[in-house]
């Protein structure tokens, strides 16, 4: 009997023992925040699919996603806008305080509370209004839909993701500035009018802008740096943060748990990529606009995810993808029509995979990772205690 007793109370301690092993495992299991951002893209996508910039539907769905930030606790800022034809839109801010960071003064030794900024955006509008997409229907004899999830319904998911899941990342030091960017198709009006409205106290102290842009129909998620960073002496100040994104990434194990591959722009192709009358290596950036171009163009670091196919010979070459489903406007699926959920969600989702929620997943995920990497200019707080300490160490052993 007392064998008995003795073998299942080793049993009870040995399925205890496992059973909080695996609660551990899933507590630490990486970007595991549900199915929220897809949700809310392809609600977008459906609800207004003919967001073209300074349409009504711009309008709508730029309330719909105030309404959502409102939602998850924050006071939303409505930024009105006026573009190169006269016509408004709008962008749409939430801030997250962060802890903060210190700073050391060189003249006196002392350290000092500063802060530091993130910018997380994506446009919300679309390629087309739905008297173009009947246009062309009738001119050529097609069908095709279209509702943008992929430009950039997809992106604004992302965005609300890290706003959504911010919220359990204590620690973190960065203030971020998440923007809702309209009329991105009218020559990144919204962008362009984001920065322009920028402090200077706020653009000195802004260490990175994350652009996220049609990450759902291309082959493969890539992240890149801007074209300033080819300014000579300037590349890795200027990759910091790119780099710290792969470092996540492969930290974490996305690609084992899930099947994510984060990769760089590899085609090394020499072309004069920023006008300069110089060729530079087409590597580690793009040449694809989206709305971190103002923030490039102020030297600010950036980090700009799209899904594309990079893998060419030439610039003309290259597109989205490669899927023979998918070759109706030669491997391109932003600012065409088939950026539509039905043709795209037949394809990459399965009962036991979607690769919207996958993506948008992963990527909110590297970039609020990056986040908690810190500042490559000031310390956390933790950072800031062993600072003193080390430094009352060193003037003891003095």
């Amino acid at each position: 009997m007392r064998r008995i007793i003795a073998v299942l109370l080793t049993i009870t301690i040995l399925c205890s023992c496992l059973t909080g092993c695996k609660e551990e495992q899933e507590k630490k299991m990486p970007a595991d925040f549900g199915t929220y951002g897809a949700d809310f893209a392809r609600n977008l996508a459906s609800e207004y699919p003919f967001r073209k910039a300074y349409s009504i539907q711009e309008t709508l769905a730029g309330t719909m996603i105030k309404t959502e930030f409102e939602n998850l606790g924050y006071d939303v800022q409505t930024q009105p806008f006026t573009g190169s034809t006269g016509e408004q839109s709008n962008n749409y801010i939430a801030i997250y305080n962060g802890s903060g960071f210190y700073s050391k003064n060189e003249d006196t030794g002392e350290y000092i509370p500063t802060e530091r900024y993130i910018v997380i955006g994506a446009h919300y509008d679309s390629a087309f209004l739905r008297e173009e997409k009947d246009a062309y229907n009738e001119e050529h004899g097609t069908t095709y839909g279209y509702d943008g999830i992929s430009d950039n319904a997809s992106g604004i998911g992302v965005l609300m993701t890290c706003a959504k899941e911010i919220k359990s990342y204590t620690g973190l030091g960065f203030n971020v500035i998440f923007v809702a960017f309209g009329a991105s198709g009218d020559d990144l009006a919204g962008s362009k009018a984001f920065f322009n409205a920028l402090t200077p106290d706020v653009r000195s102290k802004l260490e990175v802008m994350f652009c996220v842009d049609s990450i759902y129909a291309g082959d493969k998620i890539y992240a890149s740096s801007g074209l300033s960073s080819l300014i000579s002496g300037r590349k890795y100040e200027m990759r910091r943060k790119l780099y710290q994104s792969y470092d996540v990434a492969f930290e974490n194990n996305l690609f084992t748990n899930y099947g994510f591959n984060l990769l760089y722009n590899e085609s090394r192709i020499m072309t004069d990529l920023d006008g300069n009358g110089t060729e530079e290596l087409y590597n580690e950036v793009s040449v694809n606009k989206s709305d971190y171009i103002p923030f490039d163009n102020a030297l600010i670091p950036v980090v700009y995810f799209d899904s594309f196919d990079y893998n060419f010979k030439t610039l003309e070459e290259m597109h989205d993808t490669k899927n023979l489903d998918l070759q109706g406007f030669g491997g391109m699926i932003r600012n065409t029509l088939l950026d539509d959920s039905k043709v795209l969600d037949e394809i990459y989702v399965t009962e036991e995979d979607d690769l919207l929620r996958m993506r948008i997943n992963c990527l909110a995920f590297i970039i609020l990772g990056v986040g908690m990497k810190g500042s490559d200019s000031a310390l956390t707080y933790t950072q800031y205690v062993n600072a003193l300490e080390s430094e009352r160490a060193a003037q003891d052993a003095a």
